[in-house]
């Protein structure tokens, strides 16, 4: 059990609400920093529901002012924040030919450059206090590639890459940073992809799980496994790693 304070983006829906409420249930203080505050609330009032302790934090992780808020509001009601979740994520489903610089912008900003502002401005109390801990949450499609995501693919491998240096960094300053990949997650935001694909819905979710070995889709809980222990104490000596959690679906 921690008591330690997490921030969490993108933490009310889909693998943020299941990581959220794992933290919360192993006894973190939670800050569930979403774009949607009203679903925020909702999360972070089922973690107090069951004993934990959370507070909902609106933030717009594309716009740096909204960060620095947001992290200075959870400072103020939980104490310092010592782990930050960079869970915040956006895309959509299609070939890169039919994609556009708006569409290559909103990917990275919110994606890839969101989680630079999160860390550009929580790092430094980290290293003032000699303890921290930085868990990006990349993709499988930064690892390998998957298609009618190339945009989102290559934000999520700048991720990784960027999750590495800055492991090399803060390593001396008692600071970890680690990426947590998910496989493919039964998440509102896979049926919503699953219903819009033009097949049946049905059919492309199964299409999903028979390409796993564990023949399975992932739960926000097994992704929110991994995350906590990136964020425990017990992760202290593993830092710039970069975890799979695919059911086997990738292997390295």
């Amino acid at each position: 059990m921690s008591n330690r304070v997490a921030f969490v983006t993108g933490g009310a829906q889909g693998i943020g609400e299941g990581i959220s409420k794992t933290l919360g249930a192993q006894g973190f203080r939670v800050a569930v920093a979403d774009l949607n505050l009203q679903r925020a609330k909702e999360t972070a009032g089922a973690i107090t529901s069951g004993d934990g302790k959370a507070v909902p934090v609106e933030v717009d992780v594309t716009d740096t002012g909204s960060v620095e808020s947001a992290l200075k509001t959870a400072a103020d009601e939980l104490g310092p924040v010592e782990i930050v979740v960079n869970n915040a994520g956006f895309d959509d489903f299609m070939k890169f030919v039919d994609t556009t610089e708006e569409f290559w912008d909103r990917i990275l900003e919110v994606n890839f450059k969101g989680a630079l502002r999160v860390v550009k401005t929580a790092v430094p109390g980290m290293i003032d206090r000699g303890w921290g801990r930085v868990v990006n949450v990349g993709s499988d499609a930064g690892r390998v590639g998957s298609s009618l995501e190339s945009v989102y693919s290559g934000a999520k491998g700048g991720i990784i890459s960027f999750t590495k240096t800055l492991a090399r960094e803060v390593a001396t300053k008692g600071i970890t940073a680690n990426t947590v990949c998910p496989g493919p997650t039964d998440t509102p935001a896979l049926r919503k992809f699953a219903d819009s694909s033009g097949q049946d819905a049905e059919k492309v979710i199964g299409g999903m799980t028979k390409a796993v070995p564990m023949r399975r889709l992932a739960e926000p809980d097994d992704i929110a496994a991994a995350v906590a222990f990136f964020a425990s104490d017990a992760a202290g000596y593993v830092t710039g790693q970069t975890l799979s959690v695919s059911g086997g679906l990738t292997m390295a």
